[in-house]
């Protein structure tokens, strides 16, 4: 019979009669397999073929052996060699609790002997499924990856760390509305990073070389916001002793970032409004109109239209300042980028295993980018040496939030491992530490992606 596809199942059983057995079911359903009867024969043909998919493992390897170390320690050191591979494990009952901690850190099932035909070739089909749509994620990483250097090419990021499709297309778009001097307003939660890419649009502008100024308009008094924005003379209110510059005048040339927009007064919506059709304004206490040639870049988490239906925010301003709109999105929703800004965040300066990057892959992360730099702070400063502990980034994770989530190993992309290489002076073992690799695992990454490196 045709087999299905090249994927191949690695079958680990020292006793012949299962290893034919699991063998011959498998090719009955069209899927390819091979036998390796000890650890040491699965580990090396791990390392010698890419093209095995799945691993089907007994937990025992000895004839007087019960306990399931010897598949325990079979099970990390495959882990070690592909991080991604799935895993399926086949015990007897006096190993179900060791099965039930490997799969809580990464197996993708546990089967008990004697097994149920029809549910291990449904469970191995699911998971090839499952690899099939992985390797198609690969793929596309290696595209994004190499639309990224061409962006990096021509167009200043400002040190944005990213990995994933969404913020890619989002910066993409930003850099080229950049070229344009036209306002932008800039949506999302608190804490995405809309300040960042209002950075890469000023950095990316035709006034690059000017002032770029940023206010928070949520953060002022209201009785403050007019003469913060546009300035104030001397006397115009109770405590201004002198003249007052504001920011529209401080930015004249670049560009103004205005952030939390939607806490702007009447009173103010309607001057901006004004020095956006005609760059003029007066400041507070002073008729003498003024000019300025001023990009204005707006960012908001507040439902502005909402905010229109409620008569709090002016829909003809909000049509000035939504020429183009940019929504950054939640961290939650671009999981890609969780770790490669872990790494960012601690510098080199500490280690993780492979479960605590799954813990904080899985947390939702509601304060977005600026919890997670927050909570790597925390953890460096809390942290004495050594590997850092889920318990040092202060996070209200148990193993209710990680069980509403599938176990993932996050396998580091070619960009990760060479920022951690950097941080690192390219010493490899250094870096293998900091990634949770052995030195030999790491090498075989820098061999894939053919990245130069110290010896």
């Amino acid at each position: 019979m045709p087999k299905e596809s090249a994927q191949k199942i690695l079958i680990v059983d020292d006793n012949p009669a299962v290893g034919k057995a699991l063998h011959l079911l498998l090719d009955v359903h069209g899927i390819a397999a091979e036998i390796a009867l000890t650890p040491q024969a699965a580990t090396r043909r791990l390392e010698e073929d890419g093209s095995i998919a799945l691993v089907v493992q007994d937990m025992n390897f000895s004839e007087d052996t019960t306990s399931g170390q010897e598949g325990k320690a079979l099970f990390y050191s495959l882990r070690q060699i592909r991080p991604d591979i799935p895993i399926i494990l086949i015990t007897a009952w006096t190993q179900l609790e060791t099965a039930i901690e490997l799969v809580k850190n990464g197996a993708a099932d546990y089967i008990a002997k004697p097994w149920d035909d029809i549910k291990l070739v449904t469970t191995i089909k699911n998971l090839l499924e499952l690899e099939d749509l992985q390797q198609q994620q690969r793929l596309q990483a290696q595209t994004l990856l190499a639309e990224k250097a061409r962006l990096l090419a021509t167009a200043n990021l400002c040190g944005l760390i990213y990995q994933s499709a969404a913020m890619h297309a989002l910066v993409s778009l930003a850099v080229k509305i950049a070229r344009a001097d036209v306002p932008v307003l800039i949506t999302g939660p608190n804490g995405s990073g809309k300040e960042k890419i209002a950075q890469i649009i000023q950095a990316n502008s035709r006034v690059n070389t000017g002032p770029f100024v940023c206010v928070n308009v949520g953060a002022l008094p209201q009785e403050l916001i007019e003469a913060e924005l546009f300035g104030a003379e001397a006397g115009a209110y109770t405590g201004i002793s002198k003249k007052r510059i504001g920011r529209f005048e401080a930015a004249d040339g670049g560009t103004l970032f205005l952030d939390e927009l939607g806490n702007l007064s009447a009173s103010g919506q309607a001057k901006l409004l004004r020095v956006l059709q005609s760059g003029e304004f007066e400041r507070l206490g002073s008729s003498e109109t003024r000019h300025c040639n001023v990009r204005v870049i707006s960012a908001t988490n507040t439902n502005l239209e909402r905010a229109i239906k409620n008569g709090e925010f002016r829909e003809d301003l909000f049509y000035r300042l939504n020429v183009f709109e940019l929504k950054v999105p939640a961290l939650v929703e671009r999981k890609d980028d969780i770790l490669p800004l872990i790494h960012h965040f601690l510098r080199g300066q500490a280690q993780l295993d492979h479960s605590v990057l799954h813990a904080l892959h899985c947390y939702p992360w509601p304060g977005n980018v600026r919890e997670l730099e927050n909570a790597c702070q925390r953890a460096l400063i809390l942290n004495e040496g050594g590997k850092l502990q889920l318990n040092d980034f202060g996070l209200p994770i148990n193993d209710t939030t990680l069980d509403n989530y599938k176990p993932v190993i996050a396998e580091p992309s070619r960009e990760v491992i060479e920022m951690v290489l950097k941080q690192n002076q390219g010493v490899v073992a250094q870096a293998a530490r900091q990634l949770g690799f052995s030195r030999q695992a790491l090498y075989r990454r820098l061999e894939k992606y053919q990245i130069e490196h110290n010896q």
